[in-house]
């Protein structure tokens, strides 16, 4: 599959550059994820796939810049939606990709990864025995009650120079606090424990040592089926909110760079 617009390798692209350069086609590929992801949903560009959008022109421009295949860690991968979505966008530059989760789900056995690991990230023996070029940590630290620990000890796995890539839903800093104090009183086993804002996200990337060279916001309107999400006009639409309001537009999608 060919991208109708390339992919700027000019690091850091910024948000607005990546709402207005970076191709949509990949959504429009991605029959097992949409499945998988929500069954009901038939249109063309869903936004709620965004999140795989994000990351994979964030690790197609790590793979640019490096000029190599990438060694990847996936945490917290559910049914392996991330790793498919890849493949099929037609993305293979890839030395290997390891799957991190606290339960395997028997469709991972289909998504080619290079290793799968069973472990609860949330316990302080956690830790990984590689090194990698990206690290990814996708709708995963809204899940922990102490997210910037986990970020801490994954940066010491990463590469010279290497990333950790992911995202979460995001909101305004004034609600911050008193959204995550309301939700920890009723939060059951793998619920959201953790809220997050953009300067909170700037904090985590500041107090653990990385610099946090993009971060976007994604939408102000999704609705399953909506029909106007097969229009590539009203993903672009949606892409350029995120980027101007990052804490009004749902979620937010970012890296830090080690």
């Amino acid at each position: 599959m060919k991208e109708e617009i390339t992919t700027t390798t000019t690091l850091p692209t910024t948000s607005l550059q990546a709402a207005w350069n970076w191709g949509l086609s990949s959504l429009n590929e991605q029959k097992w994820v949409k499945k998988t992801s929500d069954s009901k949903s038939s249109t063309r560009y869903p936004i709620k796939l965004l999140r795989y959008w994000f990351m994979y022109h964030l690790i197609k421009e790590e793979q640019s810049r490096l000029g190599r295949p990438l060694r990847v860690c996936e945490i917290g991968v559910d049914r392996g939606q991330m790793r498919r979505y890849m493949q099929d966008a037609g993305f293979t530059d890839i030395a290997c990709w390891e799957a991190v989760d606290y339960k395997l789900q028997p469709e991972l056995m289909e998504s080619n990864y290079t290793k799968l690991i069973q472990a609860n990230v949330g316990l302080a023996d956690f830790g990984l025995a590689e090194k990698y070029d990206v690290i990814i940590l996708l709708h995963l630290l809204e899940h922990l009650f102490e997210p910037e620990q986990l970020v801490t000890k994954l940066s010491s796995t990463l590469v010279s120079n290497g990333v950790l890539i992911g995202g979460f839903p995001t909101l305004p800093q004034l609600l911050q606090a008193y959204q995550q104090k309301n939700i920890r009183l009723t939060a059951g086993d793998f619920e959201h424990v953790s809220t997050f804002s953009p300067l909170r996200v700037k904090s985590m990337a500041q107090s653990c040592g990385l610099n946090l060279d993009f971060m976007s916001g994604t939408y102000f309107l999704r609705k399953r089926d909506f029909f106007l999400e097969n229009f590539k006009g009203w993903v672009r639409i949606n892409l350029f909110w995120g980027a101007l309001f990052p804490a009004l537009s749902g979620e937010i999608y970012w890296r830090m760079r080690k």
